[in-house]
């Protein structure tokens, strides 16, 4: 289960919606903090661009109102090729073996998903 942030205000003059979602993307409760230096000791770990993945989805209308979210278990499905990514939340307790695990878990379920929908798909 996650937490679900309702968050509201006003822009202050100047700024545009996108101003917006820049400065509250990524997510703090992906990056960890400090922001800045997580985000730094995760792209040096990862080496490679995640995608759609901790990205976000939702809706920005004509009026500047946006519903947004957080991408985690998504899936991008391309022909029968299909993509996914895991992840786990690293705190100063954590249990490297329990977090493998935890993302090994996670994955399982995104394949028993794919393979109930009875398609023939391949993982890119």
């Amino acid at each position: 289960h996650h937490i679900v942030s309702n968050v509201r205000g006003v822009l202050r003059p100047g700024a545009s919606p996108v101003d917006a979602v820049r400065a509250v993307f990524p997510g703090g409760t992906i990056t960890g903090c400090p922001k800045v230096r997580c985000m730094e000791i995760i792209a040096e770990l990862e080496q490679a661009g995640r995608g759609f993945y901790t990205g976000s989805m939702g809706y920005l209308d004509r009026h500047g109102n946006m519903d947004l979210n957080i991408l985690i278990r998504s899936l991008l499905l391309s022909g029968r090729h299909f993509t996914f990514r895991t992840g786990a939340g690293i705190v100063a307790d954590s249990d490297a073996q329990a977090e493998v695990y935890e993302t090994d878990d996670k994955a399982r379920g995104m394949l028993v998903a794919v393979e109930s929908h009875g398609k023939e798909l391949k993982h890119a």
